[in-house]
């Protein structure tokens, strides 16, 4: 790592990009954590992507977990992550950062700072009081898995979203107007309804050095500058990969060794265009008529789709603020006395009616969370349930661009 600037937890990397005869269209995939009960979709990117030098072949889509021979396909992703260094494909393109400015099919824009986050700044444990703190709850046996595809990976690719609470606008949003003098080092459309995006090396030290500044001034809530965003588990997994790696390494290798670090777009919480959107649930191979009689009561109220029919139900009266939290606590009761359900997290309301056609399944339409209180409601109460938000719908997640080395 250049520098890292311990008082913020922010590392200024050495930043990968494709050459310059590779297209971007079909370089650049969505997050793997998005459509994963949409198989159709990841056909569609492999239909666009042919050939082509793509992220979609370094990457492992969570559409494909439990389905392909997992050993196979991480050392698939490995090997192609090390032909694509060894044939100069991936290219240091930036020893900076990298403002970002994503603009989607509805001509909305969502400005980021792509920078190298300190991960012995971040724990995502409930009552974690660090600079950096999950959202929500993390579900630890997702972590194994990921931690599989991680740890002999020589590249790490970003999707993760980091939020600060900088209502003055004074450190992302006067990037737009500075960009000008900026290099731009990616411009392109994006498959699949993905908006368009735009990348700006930040190399100049004394601008660096301004923003951290400015980050450093930022007020604290109980310590906490950075609120992890989209992307949880996956920079839980990081975190875990570097727990596991530390222990391996002299005081003096830790201090500055690749995999401390990770890679990470910060946004501003009060950006006009970033949006929460909520994250549906869909249950499936299940008995619907059983399921409803078993968490029905006079509680709070959830509106659900089956066979193409929204209705409201009200759930049994439980502790609990939020309806997901009921809602989410009732299932995983329901389904660790029928294993045979399966649960789905979706995005977006269409898909949620597409896959509630299916028959033995549900569909579970929930409301967002006011964003203002995001930061307040992470001092006071910890982490959200899992899954409790999405920032902006399914096809407005992070596209893989960049790539950092990890090894």
């Amino acid at each position: 790592m250049k520098t890292i600037f311990k008082e913020t937890g922010i590392g200024v990397p050495t930043i990968l990009l494709p050459r310059a005869d590779v297209s971007l269209h079909k370089w650049a995939v969505i997050a793997c954590d998005q459509f994963t009960s949409e198989p159709d979709y990841w056909d569609e990117v492999e239909s666009n992507v042919g050939s082509s030098p793509s992220t979609y072949r370094i990457i492992f889509p969570e559409v494909f977990l439990g389905k392909d021979s997992k050993q196979k396909r991480i050392q698939a992703i490995n090997s192609q992550m090390k032909q694509y260094l060894d044939k100069d494909i991936l290219k240091e393109a930036v020893h900076g950062f990298v403002y970002v400015n994503r603009t989607f099919p509805s001509g909305a824009h969502r400005k980021g700072l792509m920078v190298a986050i300190d991960l012995e700044q971040y724990d995502f444990h409930e009552g974690s009081t660090a600079m950096m703190r999950a959202t929500e709850k993390t579900v630890l046996e997702r972590i194994p898995p990921r931690v599989e595809i991680r740890e002999n990976a020589p590249l790490e690719l970003p999707h993760v979203l980091v939020l600060i609470d900088d209502p003055q606008k004074t450190i992302i949003e006067p990037l737009e107007e500075r960009k000008k003098s900026l290099r731009k080092v990616y411009s392109t459309e994006l498959m699949l309804e993905g908006g368009s995006i735009e990348g700006y090396a930040i190399e100049d030290e004394t601008m660096i050095q301004s923003l951290m500044e400015l980050l450093a001034t930022l007020k604290k809530k109980d310590g906490l500058l950075y609120a992890v965003g989209d992307g949880n588990h996956s920079l839980a997994t990081a975190k875990q990969c570097w727990e596991n790696k530390k222990t391996t390494l002299s005081p003096e290798l830790q201090s500055n060794h690749p995999a401390r670090f990770a890679l990470v777009e910060i946004n501003n919480l009060h950006e006009p265009d970033l949006t929460f959107e909520p994250i549906h649930r869909w249950v499936s191979n299940i008995d619907t008529t059983d399921l409803l009689q078993s968490i029905q009561g006079t509680g709070k109220e959830v509106e659900i789709i089956q066979d193409g029919s929204h209705k409201m139900i009200a759930l049994k009266d439980v502790p609990g603020e939020l309806t997901l939290g009921v809602l989410q606590n009732l299932l995983d009761e329901y389904r660790s006395d029928h294993p045979e359900m399966t649960m789905d997290y979706i995005h977006g309301e269409k898909s949620l009616e597409k896959l509630s056609q299916t028959p033995s399944s549900i569909g579970f339409l929930l409301q967002g969370i006011e964003k203002d209180s995001l930061f307040s409601v992470i001092t006071s109460d910890g982490c959200l349930p899992r899954k409790t938000f999405s920032m902006g719908e399914a096809n407005e997640k992070r596209y893989y661009m960049e790539a950092r080395k990890i090894k």
